[in-house]
């Protein structure tokens, strides 16, 4: 069967690379990884433990905590597998079906992510801008109901893009940039037009981190605008500290990925 077909009578397996220039290394960069793996799945499970034994730890903030770290442990099994087996076992072929599925739920799990750091900036800007309206606006009910909308946003953005790559031909190296598979390494091997691909990928790309970011701005400075008018500055540096981590968590996200973003929205 000649690669020019199209995949719909052929799906074309695909190649993952480490990192170039160290293949010698593999294995200590195994090791390396598998320590980071290893540190972020065991943390994020304690995280999840501790919430789900201390009693006083059953509010809103920690259930979003909660939820931030399921979906971090969503992202480490998810590219866990084939990270493990191009680094230990050199085995760098993956399957047409088996890369949608993985490029199906890391998107999945960065997505939800965008929406989960946005629901805690909503719950920092009522805890502070209107505290005594916090217990009854973030009920357990609603804390539910916005999780379940974040993952269904999630996955219905997501939901369609296997498919989009599906109807695609390729006839190109299927060589990968990654250990793993990502919509903007993908779309950069299609030999058909990607147009529709590429403007579904801007539009999700905008609808959802370009409009939870914007609305993460704007949580922070109707908090920021309500901690200026406390009195005591004291008060003030004891509001912005409940803050921080939630922060330092978007800081995380959204400066590196803002590269991976640019792709994904324009292939």
């Amino acid at each position: 069967m000649r690669r020019e077909e199209h995949n719909s009578s052929g799906l074309p397996p695909f190649i993952l690379t480490g990192l170039p220039g160290l293949e010698t290394s593999q294995h200590w960069l195994f090791l390396l990884l598998g320590a980071l793996y290893t540190i972020s799945i065991v943390g994020n499970a304690l995280i999840l433990f501790i919430i789900k034994e201390e009693q006083s730890l059953h509010q809103p903030m920690y259930y979003f905590l909660s939820l931030l770290s399921g979906n971090d442990l969503g992202v480490s099994f998810s590219t866990l597998p084939t990270v493990l087996a191009v680094f230990c076992f050199h085995l760098r072929e993956i399957s047409f079906n088996s890369c949608m599925s993985q490029m199906f739920f890391i998107h999945l799990f960065s997505f939800m992510e965008s929406g989960i750091l946005l629901a805690m900036s909503f719950d920092r800007y009522v805890a502070i801008c209107n505290p005594l309206r916090y217990s009854t606006v973030l009920t357990d009910a609603r804390v539910v109901w916005m999780g379940m909308c974040v993952f269904l946003r999630s996955f219905c953005m997501i939901f369609p893009l296997p498919f989009l790559l599906k109807r695609l031909p390729f006839c190109k190296a299927n060589v990968l940039s990654h250990a793993y598979c990502l919509h903007p390494d993908l779309i950069r091997l299609p030999c058909g037009d990607t147009s529709i691909n590429n403007i579904f990928g801007l539009s999700i790309v905008i609808s959802t981190f370009g409009l939870d970011s914007a609305l993460i701005l704007l949580s922070y400075v109707l908090i920021l605008r309500s901690v200026l008018a406390i009195a005591s500055h004291e008060e003030r540096l004891k509001t912005l500290n409940t803050c921080v981590s939630h922060l330092c968590a978007v800081l995380i996200f959204y400066v590196p990925k803002e590269r991976e973003l640019y792709e994904m929205a324009l292939g």
